[in-house]
């Protein structure tokens, strides 16, 4: 079976490498070009690139597939099926049809919900929870063809969106195997999606990551752990008469409340060594993980050491 990969992060390169490891035919990769990337800004190949080229595969980097040549090319390489995990460019019709069998796709999702670009933050950010990956046949549409094969995956209090996308990201690698052997023997069967119950996964800006101090501590745990480590909560402070701006990255919410008509986003210290932040329904967010601006990613506990927060201190 010829196929040509497509696809860009580290999410997909598991599920290249199950293709490569049960000796499929990955005839071609496709991601997105070299970019700037770091405090250098240097210019860097995808995850997926960089694995390709280790194992000696053809890959190719189009800024889109509005060219005839780019349309030429990709059919000229007769492939039976495209497999595309996370790629980031929108497919048209004529590179969906190509292959023999047409595109599939691996969602980090439980189709309808979270269909689009981020579907992984936002059912955490959500409070969803349990998530899933599926299996998709591709159509024009977004996100929105039948569904071959599914797992579902539960969202626990200690994952964040690297977490579980790591998680999910080896749970696609492993349908892949599977969804090929059933197209072999003709045993997919497509289950279309219900128009019921969809969510678009819209991308998250900085604004967006702000932390609202009013919503309830369980809201804003979810908000928190949804977007660790990018683009990463964030709130402000008045440290020594300037505004410094935190990135939280993990939390969880206390068992304690905090004393009553204490105002949202006031930090307390509900033992030595914690760093609580009061929300809107009078629960304490704990801060686990947290990083100021030109400093690593520090344990509360550690980041107290040097950064000094009174109690009483209102996060905005």
């Amino acid at each position: 079976m010829r196929i040509i990969f497509m696809g860009t992060p580290e999410f997909a390169v598991p599920s290249l490498a199950t293709l490569i490891a049960n000796g499929y035919d990955v005839v071609a990769v496709y991601t997105q070009p070299p970019r700037p990337a770091g405090r250098g800004h240097k210019i860097t190949s995808s995850p997926v690139h960089q694995f390709a080229d280790q194992h000696g595969i053809e890959v190719q980097t189009p800024l889109s597939f509005k060219g005839e040549a780019d349309r030429t090319a990709f059919a000229d390489l007769q492939a039976d099926i495209g497999i595309v995990v996370a790629y980031g460019l929108i497919l048209p019709q004529a590179i969906l049809d190509a292959p023999t069998h047409g595109c599939l796709n691996i969602h980090g999702s439980l189709l309808p919900r979270w269909r689009g670009a981020a579907p992984v933050q936002r059912a955490i950010m959500a409070g969803d929870p349990q998530t899933g990956v599926q299996v998709m046949q591709m159509e024009k549409g977004l996100d929105t063809g039948p569904v071959l094969l599914s797992e579902t995956v539960p969202i626990t209090p200690q994952d964040t969106a690297s977490s579980l996308t790591d998680k999910l990201s080896h749970i696609g690698a492993e349908l892949l195997p599977r969804t090929l052997a059933a197209l072999g023997r003709g045993g997919l069967v497509p289950h279309p999606q219900s128009e019921e119950g969809v969510t678009y996964a819209e991308k998250i800006n900085s604004e967006e990551a702000r932390v609202d101090w009013s919503r309830s501590g369980a809201e804003i745990d979810h908000h928190i752990r949804g977007l660790s480590p990018f683009p990463g909560a964030w709130s402000t402070l008045t440290h020594e008469g300037k505004e410094v701006r935190l990135k939280l990255l993990f939390s969880s919410v206390h068992k304690e409340p905090a004393p009553p008509n204490t105002a949202p986003g006031t930090i307390m210290y509900p033992k030595e060594g914690e760093l609580g932040v009061v929300a809107g329904d009078g629960t304490i967010v704990q801060l686990h993980r947290l990083q100021r601006p030109g400093k690593a990613v520090q344990d509360a506990e550690i980041f107290l050491r040097g950064f000094s927060l009174a109690p009483g201190i209102v996060l905005q």
